[in-house]
């Protein structure tokens, strides 16, 4: 049997999670804006793809394994870390230019990988999703009550996601964009490295 009480307290708690201000929501609406919906979305769609990966190895129970494996941690936090900082480095490229650049071509599918490697490469997404799933989930209940959670809080990465590109890639958001591009990439620039210097902190002082 299903816990929909159990279920609603794990849709909830995700939904938060997934929607709350981070380095990937800042990356799906500043890519969004400077770059439009299609890239945005992109973008997202990758993201969500790394949520497949990481609610699949908490929900087998191997994100316990891995938080375990103190090295193996320490690396991916200094991997992610880096790619946080290529992209503040990016952003304050952008933030240099006198006119935006707008990505189009062969590069289109590089949004996707980009949105993909910013999930894969923290491993802190794979601690959020073991504590929200463990808020819903206990040792008796089903193997489809464990399966069910986490397919829906995959389905809400896809639509946040997707919501935030949509919503960010309009003609008033990018209209604003316009007006305050240096201002949005230059926050965007210090914001990024900012996660990134506390990724790679963390693995400096081996914190969770």
């Amino acid at each position: 049997m299903l816990d929909l009480d159990a279920l609603l307290v794990v849709a909830i708690a995700f939904a938060v999670l997934v929607a709350s201000p981070g380095p990937a929501t800042l990356a799906v609406a500043t890519y969004s804006m400077s770059q439009g919906r299609r890239h945005g979305l992109l973008f997202g769609v990758g993201l969500s793809v790394g949520h497949i990966f990481w609610g699949l190895i908490a929900a087998t129970g191997i994100g316990a394994i891995l938080q375990a494996a103190s090295g193996l941690l320490i690396v991916l936090k200094f991997v992610g870390g880096m790619y946080l900082f290529w992209l503040a480095i990016s952003a304050v490229r952008a933030c240099r230019e006198r006119e935006p650049q707008i990505s189009v071509g062969a590069a289109q599918g590089h949004w996707f990988l980009r949105g993909l490697l910013l999930n894969l490469s923290n491993p802190k997404v794979v601690a959020a999703w073991m504590a929200t799933l463990s808020l819903g989930t206990h040792y008796d209940q089903s193997f489809l009550h464990v399966a069910v959670a986490t397919i829906l809080c995959i389905a809400l990465a896809f639509a946040t996601n997707s919501a935030y590109a949509f919503i960010f890639s309009t003609k008033r958001a990018a209209a604003t964009y316009a007006k305050a591009r240096r201002w949005v990439q230059g926050c965007a620039a210090v914001i990024f490295a900012g996660f990134g210097m506390s990724l790679i902190g963390s693995a400096l002082n081996r914190t969770p």
